[in-house]
């Protein structure tokens, strides 16, 4: 695969996937698939690693990142957290799925 975005490669994969979920803006989600596609990668749990290590939180807003299915994975405070952060920037999370044509942010 070859890398869609223009993150700096001296950077961790860590902190390019931080640097472009700061991208995602309040109220959308992305996709731990999305974000491994824009780095040019298939490494989806690598992306769901990083996520649960943000040390940016809540600057680097992980609780955005769901999986492609629209369920909403994990979190490292907690699903009711990532809930929570979510209802709160206004998404609709009905029978703990995320409509991505809704609220879905694709790079």
């Amino acid at each position: 695969m070859i890398a869609k975005s223009k993150v700096s490669k001296s950077l961790s994969f860590n902190e390019r996937c931080y640097v472009l979920l700061r991208k995602v803006p309040k109220g959308k989600v992305t996709t731990y698939k999305a974000l491994a596609n824009e780095l040019g990668t298939a490494a989806y749990r690598a992306v769901g690693n990083a996520m649960n290590k943000n040390p940016h939180a809540p600057k680097t807003p992980c609780h955005r990142v769901i999986n492609a299915d629209g369920r909403l994975g994990g979190f490292a405070s907690g699903l009711e957290n990532k809930k929570k952060l979510l209802k709160a920037e206004g998404v609709k999370i009905e029978n703990e799925k995320i409509d991505l044509d809704k609220y879905g942010y694709f790079f």
